[in-house]
């Protein structure tokens, strides 16, 4: 009987490696599927004009490693002018979003008036409607803006969001109210809370909203699809659609713009993921 324990404490510290390497092959089997797709996105564009695209059983890595794909994706195609009217319009949509939801949260968090919660809700509620259900008003309302076929009316309807607004509210609330009072004895005023407490505490949020909203307004299609028709503002969506839809079709080519469009996402990524974790733990309250 008194062996027992040590038999039981025997088969704890055997099977815990054996459930640490099983979840280690799931989730290098979900990195693979994951990956994969991109993987064979930047060998295809990486395949030389004379090497086959459809194998049979497929080619993952290219036989005869070649650049040709990406000289000709920018020699012939305006792909430099599609990049900068994705970045001003993706760059402004994320100032006008950090800025405007920062300042409408702020209240909502921390002031005390009639209807805070009806708003909220209000403002909440509009997550649930679909973006096609508000299309047709809001190029209207573009139309007699004057902002049809420009890039203003791309940063318009991305400028402040109910996602944004709700993440940020939720921030300032887990911020001590002892640090408000304490500005407000230095002499600050509200405007001054919200830039000097509030902004520092919530660094991790911002940052997330601004990685969400750069995302979302670099890969949309839809929106820029209605309301433009200049080719000279396209974004690299729309571009990527040309290239995709042309007459003499190179998957090769097709291929080298995506890789192209997912470049900028992924820097942005590897460039912030250290400023969200630091400050998720209390260190922006604490500087």
């Amino acid at each position: 009987m008194g062996r027992f324990p040590y038999v039981e404490m025997r088969r704890k510290s055997l099977a815990l490696p054996l459930l640490k390497g099983l979840q280690l092959g799931v989730l290098i089997v979900l990195a693979l599927v994951i990956l994969l797709p991109l993987l064979w996105l930047v060998s295809t564009s990486l395949k030389g004009p004379a090497e086959e695209i459809f194998t049979n059983p497929p080619a993952l890595l290219p036989a005869e490693p070649s650049l040709m794909a990406y000289w000709r994706l920018f020699a012939d195609n305006p792909l430099g002018i599609y990049l900068l009217n994705s970045t001003v319009v993706s760059c402004l949509a994320v100032v006008a979003n950090l800025l405007f939801c920062s300042l409408a949260a702020y209240p909502l968090a921390r002031m005390r008036f009639a209807g805070r919660g009806l708003v909220l809700a209000l403002v909440v509620a509009t997550i649930l409607i679909p973006f096609q259900v508000v299309m047709i008003p809001l190029y209207l309302l573009m139309v007699q803006l004057g902002l049809r076929n420009s890039l203003m009316a791309l940063v318009i309807p991305q400028a402040a969001t109910a996602f944004g607004l709700y993440l940020l509210r939720q921030s300032f609330l887990t911020v001590p109210v002892e640090l408000e009072e304490a500005a407000r004895i230095d002499g600050c005023s509200r405007l001054g809370e919200w830039w000097n407490v509030m902004i520092p505490a919530a660094r991790a949020d911002l940052i997330t909203l601004a990685m969400f909203v750069f995302i979302g307004t670099w890969s949309d299609f839809l929106w820029p699809l209605v309301i433009l028709d200049d080719p000279s503002l396209y974004t690299l969506p729309l571009g990527l659609q040309q290239l995709a839809s042309s007459f003499s079709l190179d998957w090769r080519i097709v291929a080298a713009g995506s890789v192209v469009s997912i470049l900028p996402v992924l820097a942005l990524f590897i460039l912030l993921q250290r400023f969200i974790l630091p400050s998720a733990s209390g260190d922006a309250v604490k500087g």
